[in-house]
């Protein structure tokens, strides 16, 4: 099983922030909800500290967290100290559930290393500006294309309006 889509799920804000102070700058329940349909039943790839942001581990999916300090990983998560350990436990619990993707959730640093490998992108642009310190990092057009781009129906909750693009990686023509 070791061609199982790799598929990056992020939120971002228009200037391309993920993340401040170990925690998100908004609060999207519709966003939490489609993260939650895009994850359920497939294997998570993180970094510690988006565990911690997280705080606890996610029911109905297997969080593979990719970190150097395997002491500071909590929740009784499954460790993995390098790229390719990461993967091959992601496809092994992929084959376990009969996934059809493995998900990669962040955070910076983990995107960084996942996207010359990811398959496709799941992501929600949020329409504001906030002050951050972990981005996302920059697309190149030649190598991405959206195949979806949709306005997300808010919510009460919601403090801010997104949309929800999907992104495929280009065929390069032989």
């Amino acid at each position: 099983m070791t061609d199982i889509p790799i598929v990056l799920v992020v939120a971002m804000a228009r200037n391309r922030v993920i993340g401040a102070d170990g925690g998100m700058p908004w609060t999207l329940p519709t966003d939490l909800a489609r993260y939650r349909r895009l994850t359920m039943g497939r294997p998570m790839i993180m970094g510690r500290r988006t565990l911690d942001a997280i705080g606890r581990l996610l029911d109905g999916r297997d969080s593979i967290v990719l970190s150097h300090d395997a002491g500071r990983v909590r929740f009784g998560a499954v460790y993995a100290d390098s790229l390719e350990a990461a993967l091959r436990l992601a496809r092994a619990s992929a084959g376990r559930r009969g996934s059809d993707a493995i998900t990669v959730v962040g955070g910076e640093e983990i995107f960084r290393q996942f996207l010359p490998m990811a398959n496709r992108i799941e992501l929600t642009v949020i329409e504001i500006e906030p002050k951050g310190d972990a981005f996302f990092p920059e697309l190149a057009d030649e190598e991405w294309q959206v195949v979806r781009d949709e306005p997300m129906k808010c919510a009460d909750r919601d403090e801010a309006d997104a949309r929800f693009l999907t992104l495929e990686r280009r065929r390069v023509a032989i």
